[in-house]
């Protein structure tokens, strides 16, 4: 089965009562029902509406936008989590030295100077660092 036939067989299983459109109040059973919990109406509409669904309805090509972009949101945050992995120094980058350390813990034995040539190839502003940025553009 592919992403998209994926994708269409979980929006008609949230689409109740079979029109084409997810209302925020089917969106709000369907995710009370997979986590266990309540979620206000108000917070599903919302998030239908920022998704620019139609009416305060989600069709099939809005859900498939709201579900893609949740995954996208997943690799940031797993981005963020391993950039904090790197930055040992107490700053908001990563140094050579911070480099070099987390490369040795790794079994990945570098000389700080080897880990300036691996940082200058992404450091895209030249300040001998990396931050957030230039690490997710060397990531993807």
């Amino acid at each position: 089965m592919n992403k998209s036939s994926e994708y269409r067989c979980v929006f008609n299983h949230i689409d109740i009562d079979g029109n084409g459109m997810i209302s925020p109040s089917e969106l709000q059973r369907c995710i009370g029902l997979i986590w266990n919990q309540g979620i206000l109406l108000e917070e599903i509409e919302v998030a239908v509406e920022l998704s620019q669904g139609n009416n305060g309805q989600l069709g099939f090509e809005d859900f498939v936008g709201l579900m893609e972009s949740a995954k996208e949101e997943e690799k940031l945050e797993d981005l963020r989590k391993t950039f904090r992995i790197y930055q040992m120094d107490g700053t908001d980058c990563i140094t050579p030295k911070s480099l070099n350390r987390m490369l040795n813990r790794l079994g990945e034995s570098r000389s700080v100077d080897e880990c300036v040539g691996m940082i200058n190839r992404f450091d895209l502003n030249g300040d001998g660092v990396l931050n957030f940025d230039e690490f997710k553009q060397m990531m993807l």
